[in-house]
């Protein structure tokens, strides 16, 4: 068993910030949703390792909507250089970020952000060896 995708609950309507964070702030790409699922709202973004699909998030409408305060994904970036240009452009930005537990995960690196609606999305990279 392989996991496919992640999904986020987010508001009605602000697919643009949805873009904003998950697509310009963390670097995912965002793919065409199947045409039978367009008519719900949300968008869909995916992380690639050259063409092979790494990681991958779908949000969705969720109403009433209401951030997830704990429940989150969780993505790895391949270099500590990776993982702190990620942090500048989510803080660029204008997005909460937390080093608070950058070293709390053994082996890793990491922080914590939190997307335009509230959710929390964790950023890590292995320590190197």
């Amino acid at each position: 068993m392989k996991l496919h995708h992640v999904q986020v609950s987010m508001p009605r309507g602000q697919e643009d910030e949805a873009r904003r964070f998950y697509g310009e702030a963390l670097g995912l790409h965002e793919v065409q949703k199947p045409p039978s699922l367009v008519g719900r709202g949300g968008c869909w973004f995916r992380a690639f390792d050259g063409e092979v699909v790494v990681a991958e998030i779908h949000l969705g409408i969720d109403d009433p909507f209401v951030p997830a305060a704990k429940a989150h994904p969780g993505l790895v970036c391949a270099s500590l250089g990776e993982l702190e240009a990620t942090a500048d452009r989510i803080t660029l930005g204008g997005y909460e970020l937390s080093w608070a537990e950058r070293d709390t995960f053994e082996g890793y690196i990491r922080f914590h952000a939190r997307d335009g609606f509230g959710n929390r999305v964790e950023v890590m990279t292995p320590l190197a060896r």
